[in-house]
């Protein structure tokens, strides 16, 4: 059983017996002494789609969601499915777009590492690997004299993502991202 200060992006929880995905923490840490920071969570639910707003104390216990985890990776996008191929049977699962709203940047041809959520034998959600390779598609030309530890300037990625990268990055350029803040790591 997780802790509430454990959440992450991405993790089932199961709340009055239906699995909700973590969409969103934020944490808030009261000025008075011997209070406990607070975190605010938003959920989406799996089965309904609706969005949950809870707020816990760090040492709060949830109780994780019980799905089957299996290894998948994508095959291709059906008007608004994605289609994902389990990698020990290659049987097929689609899901919605609106499921993967916040992941869909991420998702790239033949992209694994992807491990699918499951109950009784249906597609929730996925996980995604917890970094990708993409490649800048566009973004300002680089600029004369700047550094790594400069400044950062917004760069559209192959998916169609916007992120923020730092001003040396040049277009074709291939960058290493994290998947669960969404941000520039490295040049690859």
């Amino acid at each position: 059983m997780p802790k509430a200060g454990d959440l992450k992006r991405g993790m089932m929880i199961e709340i009055k017996g239906d699995p909700h995905v973590v969409k969103t923490i934020e944490a808030r840490s009261p000025s008075s002494r011997g209070a406990s920071t607070l975190y605010k969570i938003r959920y989406n639910n799996l089965k309904t789609g609706q969005k949950l707003d809870q707020s816990y104390k760090t040492d709060d216990l949830l109780k994780e969601a019980d799905c089957a985890r299996v290894s998948v990776q994508f095959s291709y996008l059906d008007g608004d499915q994605y289609i994902f191929m389990n990698s020990e049977d290659y049987s097929q699962y689609e899901l919605n777009v609106e499921v993967l709203e916040a992941q869909k940047g991420y998702i790239t041809d033949g992209l694994e590492g992807i491990t699918a959520l499951l109950m009784e034998g249906n597609i929730l959600g996925v996980e995604l690997p917890a970094t990708i390779i993409l490649q800048i598609t566009e973004t300002a030309p680089k600029l004369k004299g700047a550094t790594a530890a400069g400044r950062t300037k917004l760069a559209i990625l192959s998916t169609g993502l916007e992120i923020q990268v730092p001003e040396y990055l040049e277009t074709d350029d291939m960058i290493k991202i994290n998947t669960s803040t969404g941000k520039f790591m490295s040049r690859e």
